[in-house]
């Protein structure tokens, strides 16, 4: 893509850049774009494509009234996440808590870290 584009404002948005076999290419995301995607000859050139693409995909989405997706990174999160679990697990679960002689809530978020 060759035209000229500021991606500033893009630039809050979570990207992800991965090489693609079957394409020959780095290929660029936007996790909260999951429909967009954009690709380049290095890892670098792929990043500046996929910026290029939200920023121009921000643009429009301003002109229709159409709802922006806030960065990932500018999100406020409660650090509370209801997990529903089987009670079967939840028995396991809570043994190798006592086990570590760890809350359960401390031994999940121990596996969870790792």
């Amino acid at each position: 893509m060759t035209k000229k584009t500021n991606p500033g404002f893009a630039a809050k948005y979570t990207f992800r850049t991965q090489w693609s076999e079957e394409d020959q290419a780095h290929i660029s995301h936007c996790l909260e774009f999951p429909s967009l995607s954009a690709h380049g000859d290095t890892p670098e050139e792929a990043l500046k494509e996929i910026q290029i693409v939200v920023s121009e995909s921000i643009k429009w989405m301003k002109s229709e009234k159409e709802a922006i997706p806030e960065p990932l990174g500018s999100k406020a999160f409660s650090g509370k996440y209801p997990l529903r679990i089987t009670p079967e697990l939840h028995r396991e679960l809570t043994i190798r808590a006592a086990e570590q002689k760890v809350s359960l809530n401390q031994y999940i978020q121990i596996k969870l870290a790792s």
